[in-house]
């Protein structure tokens, strides 16, 4: 047992009192523990694979871009995609379930018998972890079987920089052992050397979360959407605040009281984040008085119209998944959730490229800390507007007379919106430039007909 294995193990029973007496902790625990020591299933082919690690939803929706790249570029590839909370492997199950090529997995806890279990069982010919996933006896058990570790769309914040700084003597060896870094931006690249990958392993590619967005003006879809909840784009005016998260919803709701003085017949489209919440803001909803229009409720009884339900003033509830983008493309103005309230800081920021990408005028809080290179990207254009409360004035007001703004000026919103979706179109490419580099990783191609 090494250093690492024997920490880890120090690290669970020190805070054994604590998981075994919360429940929500004790089942998590005890998950990870059966789910993830490299019990799974093994691949079952000879075809070389490439095993993709992402963590986040977002990392995960990357890596569809990327993958689907390799395969046009080695149709003998096969894929190993691995995650490690809850939410990653329902998004994963949803993007590769019925793809024969690819096999999913739950990423192993990193004790050296876990991590050797699931390389054995696997094979990979390359590994690629995406922005930051790297641990200590992985990189270890890789590099002990000559396997190539690419990080893809790198990226290593200030706080996370500056704790690997304190413990570089623990940390150094591990990014020295990654075979190429391709960093989202020299910012990154530059933590990334001093972290301890050695210089000539890092580049810069651009970040690939402008390469998921798909730039348009109208979605076929939308239409229908609009029809069942009462919206008509054109004729009124439409406010759509997209992945919300707890008290964003007041804070929209405030303003939307407000801007309903000057603006009578202004729509309010609110998109909670989290699904497990539809309930609790549909109730808030109504408790602010205004009559609630559940897309939910409409969608599959069409004859349920939101029409008379609402009248001008009806708030809609975008309470269903995989729609946030065409309620985005009814918008004449977007707010951006999960930017205004500090949820800490892994939660700050929610995907304001796809609404830019639609040509809309997008506003966000000050919380945008998971989309820092993005934001620069914005900013550097003046494609986007940033809002800020202070001591003197609420999140609601500020929020308030931004929107007031953008409503008030036509030719602003579609100056806004048009340098968006450049920002998005001049900033495509990164997940074609990091599938170069990972080419020259991989094995020669087999020549074989066999498709599985």
């Amino acid at each position: 047992m090494g250093f690492f294995d024997l920490a880890y193990a120090a690290g669970l029973g020190i805070s054994a009192p604590y998981w075994l007496l919360k429940p929500s902790a004790r089942r998590k625990v005890f998950g990870a523990l059966r789910e993830r020591m490299g019990n799974g299933r093994g691949r079952q082919t000879s075809h070389p694979a490439v095993m993709i690690h992402a963590v986040s939803v977002g990392e995960l929706n990357a890596t569809s871009a990327l993958v689907r790249i390799l395969a046009e570029n080695r149709p003998d590839l096969r894929f190993v995609i691995s995650t490690t909370t809850k939410t990653g492997w329902e998004r994963s199950k949803e993007l590769y379930g019925q793809d024969e090529k690819v096999s999913l997995i739950r990423y192993p806890i990193d004790f050296s018998w876990a991590v050797k279990r699931v390389l054995d069982a696997q094979r990979p010919s390359a590994v690629i972890l995406m922005e930051l996933e790297v641990w200590p006896n992985f990189t270890s058990a890789c590099a002990a079987q000559e396997i190539p570790i690419i990080l893809a769309n790198g990226r290593l914040t200030a706080k996370s920089y500056r704790n690997y700084r304190i413990a570089a003597p623990l940390t150094s060896g591990m990014f020295s052992r990654l075979s190429l870094v391709c960093a989202q931006e020299q910012v990154y690249a530059d933590r990334f050397i001093h972290a301890g990958v050695p210089q000539d392993r890092v580049r810069v590619t651009g970040t690939m979360k402008f390469d998921t967005a798909q730039i348009a003006t109208r979605i076929a879809a939308a239409s229908e959407i609009a029809t069942s909840v009462g919206l008509k784009p054109g004729s009124e005016r439409i406010i759509v605040c997209g992945s919300t998260g707890p008290e964003e919803e007041k804070i929209v709701l405030d303003a939307y009281a407000e801007l309903l003085r000057t603006n009578p017949g202004l729509r309010l489209v609110l998109v909670p984040r989290k699904p497990e919440r539809f309930d609790e803001v549909a109730e808030l909803i109504a408790s602010r008085g205004y009559e609630i229009t559940r897309r939910s409720k409409v969608r599959d009884n069409p004859m349920k119209s939101s029409a008379t339900e609402g009248g001008s003033a009806a708030v809609v509830l975008g309470d269903t998944m995989g729609e946030l983008r065409a309620f985005y493309s009814l918008a004449d103005v977007v707010f951006v959730g999960r930017t205004l309230v500090d949820f800490g800081a892994s939660q700050h920021g929610s995907d304001m490229i796809e609404p830019a990408a639609l040509g809309k005028p997008v506003i966000v809080g000050p919380y945008t800390g998971n989309f820092t290179e993005v934001m620069n990207r914005f900013r550097e254009a003046g494609a986007i507007i940033e809002i800020r409360s202070d001591a003197q004035t609420t999140p609601s007001r500020v929020l308030q007379e931004a929107i007031a703004e953008l409503l008030a000026s036509p030719a602003r919103r579609n100056e806004l919106g048009q340098k968006a979706q450049e920002v998005v179109r001049a900033n495509q490419g990164a997940t074609a430039r990091n599938v170069e580099a990972i080419l020259g990783f991989l094995p020669a191609a087999q020549r074989t007909n066999s498709s599985k």
